[in-house]
């Protein structure tokens, strides 16, 4: 039998045995090695995840070794240890047929949309497998996440020198900073818990910005810039709040980023994209080339994703790291489950 995690409803993790997946032609049968809590599936356990139902497994994190795959053109093999692109497009819509496949209008990711990667074992498109290449398993786990903030950078087109703000320090907003600190950028973080402001400032903020109150944020975002505004401001926590500050702190002529998701509606004066000619992108999901070009990155030795982990926890603890990540994410970053 597969055992495997379930949210079964909001609040409620529960660890169940299913049928071991029966491998398709064109797939790989995965056992999990390590499953990232992704900032959604976090959601799905609090209900707040605008994209999700229940009963659901999530996941969409993991590293993995093949155990079972057919004869390819990747150079796959039985053994190797890769993670995977869990973002499944159509292939069909117009999104697709212009090879946009990230925003494929019916697209389904692992965990949410899809059943997720929290399992013993699964199997998954060879297609959409990438070797490791010589990554640790702990470490492939946090490439799909650094894909999520190093597309978002790219949308901005940040170039070096420029002064970015990213909102939201949590793992994708600190996978953004160390995206843009590889294009060469200046990188703040703004967050209303000071103890993840600490800890970016120790992975390399070039400066933090306590978003306590309105009138703290714009004092410390004039005072950072002598009073211009930041090049670019990514928003990453999915709140309308954290958006009108994006939109507050950027420079006329500046570059928005919007990746988090969130449920809310924002009433805001729009009139403020027209004074300031701002250029605002949407950033979804990741491509191939992300995950190609980080995979190659990290095996460098460019950046450490590892100390990004603060917690880490048994998969049959899933329970107890879903409570305690829910009740102290201020606190935590990247919470791992080793399977």
């Amino acid at each position: 039998m597969n055992k495997s995690i379930i949210i079964v409803e909001k609040g409620k993790v529960e660890i169940v045995e299913q049928k071991m997946p029966v491998v398709e032609k064109g797939e790989a049968l995965l056992k999990i090695l390590y499953g990232g809590i992704c900032g959604s599936d976090l959601g799905t356990y609090r209900g707040t995840f605008a994209y999700v139902t229940y009963p659901r497994k999530p996941g969409h994190e993991f590293s993995a070794e093949i155990v079972e795959i057919e004869d390819n053109n990747k150079g796959l093999k039985k053994g190797m240890i890769v993670t995977a692109n869990p973002y499944f497009n159509c292939t069909n819509c117009y999104s697709c047929r212009r090879g946009l496949v990230n925003c494929c209008t019916t697209n389904q990711t692992m965990g949410v949309q899809r059943e997720g990667a929290f399992s013993q074992y699964i199997t998954m498109p060879i297609e959409r497998l990438y070797d490791g290449k010589g990554i640790s398993a702990k470490c492939l786990a946090l490439i799909e996440p650094f894909c999520i903030g190093y597309h978002g950078v790219k949308r901005a087109n940040i170039k070096k020198g420029e002064n970015v703000l990213i909102i939201g320090a949590g793992t994708i907003g600190v996978l953004a900073m160390f995206a843009a600190k590889l294009f060469g950028a200046n990188v703040y973080m703004s967050d209303i818990a000071q103890g993840k402001l600490d800890y970016a400032s120790q992975l390399g903020a070039d400066g933090v910005i306590l978003n306590s109150s309105v009138e703290n944020f714009e004092a410390k975002v004039n005072e950072i810039t002598k009073g211009d505004g930041f090049d670019v401001t990514i928003e990453a926590v999915g709140l309308p709040s954290t958006f009108q500050s994006c939109i507050d702190a950027v420079a006329f002529g500046g570059r928005v980023v919007q990746i988090g998701v969130g449920k809310s509606n924002l009433d805001f004066n729009f009139t403020m994209i027209q004074k300031k000619e701002l250029n605002i992108y949407g950033s979804r999901n990741a491509v191939k080339e992300d995950f190609e070009q980080l995979i190659e990155c990290v095996s460098k030795g460019e950046v450490d994703l590892e100390k990004i982990v603060t917690n880490t926890y048994s998969a049959y603890e899933a329970g107890k790291a879903f409570e305690d990540f829910s009740k102290d994410s201020g606190n935590m970053l990247k919470v791992l489950l080793q399977f």
